[in-house]
Order: C-alpha cells, then sequence, then structure tokens
C-alpha cells in the first residue's frame, strides 16, 4: 500500500445540508386537525340551517298574530306543517292529522295546544265553528318552533 497522503480531507466531497423536509405527506396530527376543522364547519352550518328555519318561522308567527281568527288558525296550520315537514322528515309528519297531529305538536313542545285549544284551531282552519283560543294557538306554535329535541 502506498503512503497516506497529508491532504486527503482536502480531497473529500463538500459537506452540504440534507434536503428540507417537503410538505406532503402531512403528519397524523395535521390530519386530525383537518378532520376536526372539517366536522365543526359541518356542525356550524347545520346548527345555522336550523336556527334560520326557526326564526324565519317565529317571524311568520309574529306576522299572522295581527290576522283574524280563521286566518291565524289556516296560517299556523300550515306554517307548523312545513315547519314540522322540513324539520322531523315528510314520512314521520306528512300522514298525521286530526288527534293524532295535535298529540304531536303537544308532544314536541307546543303544550298550549292540549284540551280544546289545539282541536279548536283545527275545527276553524277547516272551516267548522269554534271558540278561538288565539294566545293558547299562538303560545303553542311558538313552543313547538322553539322546541330544542
Amino acid at each position: 500500500m502506498g503512503k497516506m497522503s497529508q491532504d486527503w480531507l482536502s480531497r473529500l466531497a463538500p459537506p452540504h445540508a440534507p434536503h428540507p423536509a417537503g410538505w406532503w405527506p402531512p403528519a397524523p396530527v395535521w390530519w386530525v386537525l383537518a378532520l376536526i376543522l372539517l366536522a365543526s364547519i359541518a356542525a356550524f352550518f347545520h346548527w345555522r340551517s336550523k336556527t334560520r328555519l326557526r326564526r324565519i318561522a317565529l317571524r311568520e308567527i309574529r306576522k299572522l298574530k295581527s290576522c283574524d281568527d280563521i286566518a291565524l288558525a289556516k296560517g299556523l296550520e300550515n306554517l307548523l306543517r312545513r315547519y314540522a315537514i322540513a324539520r322531523y322528515g315528510g314520512d314521520r309528519v306528512a300522514m298525521l292529522s286530526g288527534e293524532r297531529w295535535i298529540d304531536f305538536v303537544i308532544e314536541h313542545g307546543g303544550s298550549a295546544w292540549s284540551k280544546e285549544a289545539g282541536a279548536s284551531l283545527l275545527c276553524i282552519a277547516y272551516g267548522g265553528i269554534s271558540r278561538a283560543h288565539r294566545t293558547s294557538w299562538i303560545a303553542g306554535a311558538e313552543g313547538f318552533i322553539k322546541e330544542r329535541r
């Protein structure tokens, strides 16, 4: 073997830094944070659509308060049916009528419709004659819409 040269260190390749880490694929923590962010955004829009529906329905009730008894009964019946279909689904609500519809409203927050208030609303809304219970009708409709189950 030959003699070792004294300048062997100068013949080595120059030192260099390692390549910087790429941004893709992200670390598992970033995946988890992205999933949490997406779930939060979806939950926010779901909550917002529910509260928007509720606000619109309550605004419509305020407009109906100035109507006469027949228009109020028809308007509340129509509004609550539309709200119930949007909130609880058509297959659960669309086939309800009469006492079953009143029981559904009472069960879901419209307790002011119990006794004869709910029956009188349906009677007047569909052309019958009955004693009007305006305050109970409105209170039951507002309770049904404000119920957060």
